[in-house]
């Protein structure tokens, strides 16, 4: 089955050498250049047209909330590339597609900041990779995990909400 490499890239491309080791990397990987998108992103219209499509998706030390736009989406976390200290890639396809490829698994929760939430939740359960707060004085917040029915326990049995999980590698 072919894969058709494609890589998001919302940041300068001229002079970066994140973007270059990037497209070299995937280029190594998959034996094609990949395409390349620098504005919006849409997962259901990129695996609508070719659900065979890898999206590798760069998310450096400022990223941010980069994984909100998969929950709720179809597509799927399924891999993790290191390119530099700054830079990893993370591989998305179709769910459809989706073949589990370890046991990390990427969970995302919106959490009432406490110190009964952080007394459960320790790091044999999940760890935290991202986070961001809301105006609501909650935080979003994406963890690495390897057992989603514990960490679905401890963030319910808390009072938090649990979000779904967008993948895993």
């Amino acid at each position: 089955m072919r894969k058709f490499p494609i890589l998001y890239w919302p940041y300068k491309t001229n002079g970066n050498s994140d973007y270059q080791l990037s497209r070299k990397v995937i280029n190594n990987a998959t034996g094609i250049m990949p395409d390349v998108i620098t504005e919006d992103l849409d997962f259901g219209g990129i695996f609508d047209k070719n659900e065979d499509a890898v999206v590798y998706y760069p998310v450096l030390c400022e990223s941010t909330g980069w994984w909100g736009e998969l929950l709720g989406g179809n597509g799927v976390v399924v891999d993790k590339i290191i390119v530099s200290p700054e830079c990893q890639l993370m591989v998305i396809v179709a769910e459809s597609k989706a073949k589990v490829n370890g046991d990390n698994q990427l969970l995302a929760a919106e959490i009432r900041p406490s110190s009964g939430f952080f007394k459960k939740m320790n790091s044999s359960v999940a760890t935290i990779a991202d986070m961001l707060a809301t105006d609501a004085g909650t935080i979003l917040a994406l963890f690495s995990g390897k057992n989603q029915n514990q960490f679905i326990n401890i963030i319910e049995s808390t009072g938090n909400s649990y979000l779904g999980c967008i993948g895993q590698y």
